[in-house]
Formats: C-alpha cells, structure tokens, sequence
C-alpha cells in the first residue's frame, strides 16, 4: 500500500465524516445562534435555556437525516471493503 494511497483513504475519511456532521452543526449553530439573539434581547440568561434547545434541534435533526448519514456511512465502508485486495499489493 503506498502513501498515496493511504492519503487518500483519510481524504476521504475526513470528508465523509465533515458531510455527516456539518448538518448536525449547522442546526446546534443556527437555534444557539436565535437563542443568543432572544437572550440578548430579553435580558434573560439562564444556562439552560441554551442548552435545552440546541440538544432539541440536533436530536430532531439526526432523526431526520439518519438515513441520509446511514447512507453516506455505509457507502464509504463498501468502498473500503471492496478496495481491501488492492491493498495487499
């Protein structure tokens, strides 16, 4: 197995775990973001109120999109399985 190779295989890793994630990311970002916003304007600033949203919108998030990352997990390791012989080279 050469480095390229290798290199690759973690290019790809990297990149598949980034697609995966950035959704989940995305929503944590955007509902702290609006409850930032809401706190601020309000003058409210109980912890939890930040906390308690943001795990609503992540867990709401990857109910919805678990196929879609199931999918994209499960491409990656087929890809990986079926390159296995060329790795003994």
């Amino acid at each position: 197995m050469s480095q390229e190779m290798v290199l690759q295989i973690i290019n790809k890793a990297i990149i598949t775990t980034l697609m995966v994630s950035a959704p989940l990311l995305i929503a944590g970002l955007v509902v702290g973001l609006i409850v930032a916003i809401f706190q601020a304007v309000t003058q409210i600033h109980e912890m939890t109120l930040t906390f308690i949203p943001k795990i609503l919108a992540i867990f709401i998030t990857l109910i919805i999109l678990l196929p879609w990352m199931l999918g994209k997990f499960i491409s990656f390791s087929t890809q990986i399985f079926n390159s296995i012989p060329t790795f003994s080279r």
